[in-house]
């Protein structure tokens, strides 16, 4: 059994709708925006520099996480946060519609 790398700090900035986290150097980030109670994630943005970690995964699993506190339902707008949400069926009943 391996252990799997530690999740990074993500940090959330709520006034320019983005979540991002530093790495090695560089800033990945995941916008979104509030529509009619829904976060539609419009972008999840990941430098090559720090790709095939997870990161994108990470930022949009916090997103996730972040709209089911609040109560919000989640439009998957970008295609990345699209094809995670179909990986990860667990959150499926938060996508609206």
């Amino acid at each position: 059994m391996t252990d799997s790398p530690p999740s990074p700090a993500i940090g959330h900035d709520p006034d320019r709708h983005r979540f991002h986290v530093r790495m090695d150097g560089h800033e990945a980030e995941l916008l979104y925006r509030l529509e009619d109670g829904a976060m539609v994630i419009d972008h999840t943005g990941v430098p090559l520099a720090i790709g095939g970690r997870g990161v994108a995964g990470h930022l949009v699993r916090e997103a996730f996480e972040h709209a089911k506190a609040q109560g919000w339902r989640v439009v998957p707008a970008c295609s990345y946060a699209a094809v995670w949400v179909a990986r990860h069926p667990e959150y499926a009943t938060q996508v609206a519609g």
